[in-house]
């Protein structure tokens, strides 16, 4: 069976695609667990570095400058490597003793040098940096709550330090947002390409082959021509000539629908339901007589501007799916009407229907449920109307073994 062939060729690009998207999903994943830890090594270091602090300034303040001066030096070093990250030493009633590293506007003094200037509205913001954590909570409560309050004795006085992650780790904590974001933008890109990359490739392939059988039908469709004036002249039976006639006629409408495949066609002004009667004309005598084949038309008719042989041929191809469908035993139904500035053609039939998943497949190359042909009917006819006529077509309804409704909009001409 055909579609046992083609529909594990759709099968596994569905597969593929979820394969994608999950490798994409576990590279991120990867990406930010690496990025956070990065981020969570940085701040465990800040918290050591800090603690580092306090116990020096703790240490400082006990240390004897004459007996010990190297070590006063040491700790001294050790306070002033501290350039990034922003402190705070204040007592419990939130006075603020002393700080460094908060970005605060300066004032010039009087030679012209930049000096820290702390105005009653800095002096505000930074005892509310202190109490943010915790409101009102004395400095005692929030030490004990909270890690960026250490408490330490300055010469038998409890005072605390609160500090804050520096402006690298704050930058460092958004990177792996900004790098989700990113690795995003690019998967979705690289999906889009490959798939631009692979219609694209398969559009010069279908015009290819569409020129292609167009060129070959044109000298047996010759020759045949000649055939039949032939049998004419030399007395063969009219009807046989007719029919042979009518053969031909049909090769050279098959090959000029080719032809057009790949180049833009001329349109013309059209009446729909005019139109779409007389695509059916050809159908009519073509399906069994356990087809009936219903046409539901409005008493308006709406101009709308096709290629005739083509938009036949998208009707042809609607009415052989939907008799295909049926085995050739069940109604058709066929109706026209207007939606605002688009015109509508539906077409229903009662055969096997579609599985939801497969509504947008049935448009892809070589889906087919039948054992003979190569699912290129809709493709073609998707084609015809998206790519040359401007309109859509999709499925509007289905339900297994119970039916299918084609839904098929173009542009109304006023």
């Amino acid at each position: 069976m055909r579609w046992s062939r083609f529909g594990s060729i759709y099968d596994r690009q569905r597969t593929g695609k979820l394969a994608f998207i999950a490798v994409s999903v576990v590279a991120i994943g990867i990406f930010l667990f690496i990025s956070n830890s990065l981020v969570k090594s940085l701040a465990a270091q800040e918290r050591e570095r800090m603690n580092i602090w306090a116990q020096a300034t703790e240490k400082l303040a006990q240390a004897d400058i004459d007996t010990s001066p190297t070590d006063v030096a040491f700790l001294l070093n050790i306070i002033a490597e501290n350039t990034s990250i922003p402190v705070m030493i204040a007592d419990s009633d939130f006075n603020i003793l002393d700080y460094r590293n908060f970005r605060l506007p300066d004032k010039t003094d009087t030679l012209g040098t930049p000096v820290p200037f702390l105005t009653e509205r800095n002096y505000s913001f930074l005892v509310s940096r202190l109490k943010r954590p915790g409101g009102d909570t004395p400095l005692a409560e929030m030490a004990g709550q909270n890690p960026h309050f250490i408490k330490v004795e300055v010469l038998a006085m409890p005072q605390y330090i609160y500090y804050e992650d520096s402006i690298l780790l704050r930058r460092l904590s958004l990177y792996p947002y900004v790098q989700l974001i990113v690795m995003v933008i690019l998967a979705v890109i690289i999906y889009f390409a490959v798939v631009y990359t692979k219609r694209a490739e398969q559009n010069r392939v279908w015009v290819g082959l569409s020129k292609e059988t167009a060129h070959q039908l044109g000298t047996p469709i010759s020759s045949l021509m000649a055939w039949s004036q032939y049998l004419e002249a030399t007395g063969a039976e009219k009807e046989v000539t007719d029919e042979i006639n009518k053969d031909v006629n049909r090769l050279s409408v098959i090959a000029d629908r080719f032809s057009k495949i790949g180049s833009r066609p001329e349109l013309q002004l059209e009446y729909l339901n005019q139109v779409v009667e007389r695509s059916l004309q050809y159908m009519k005598g073509r399906i069994s007589d356990k087809v009936d084949l219903r046409m539901v038309f409005p008493e308006d008719d709406y101009g709308v501007a096709v290629s005739r042989a083509l938009f036949e041929w998208v009707m042809e191809n609607l009415v052989k799916n939907a008799v295909d469908a049926m085995d050739g035993s069940g109604r058709i139904e066929i109706t026209t009407g207007r939606d605002r500035d688009k015109v509508f053609i539906e077409v229903k039939d009662t055969g096997k229907g579609i599985q939801r998943k497969n509504f947008k497949t049935v448009f892809h190359p070589g889906y087919t449920t039948k054992k003979r042909g190569w699912g290129l009917g809709l493709t073609l006819v998707k084609r015809i109307i998206e790519e040359y006529h401007g309109g859509r077509i999709y499925v509007k309804e289905s339900e297994v073994g119970r039916g299918t409704t084609f839904r098929l909009e173009l542009p109304v001409v006023e």
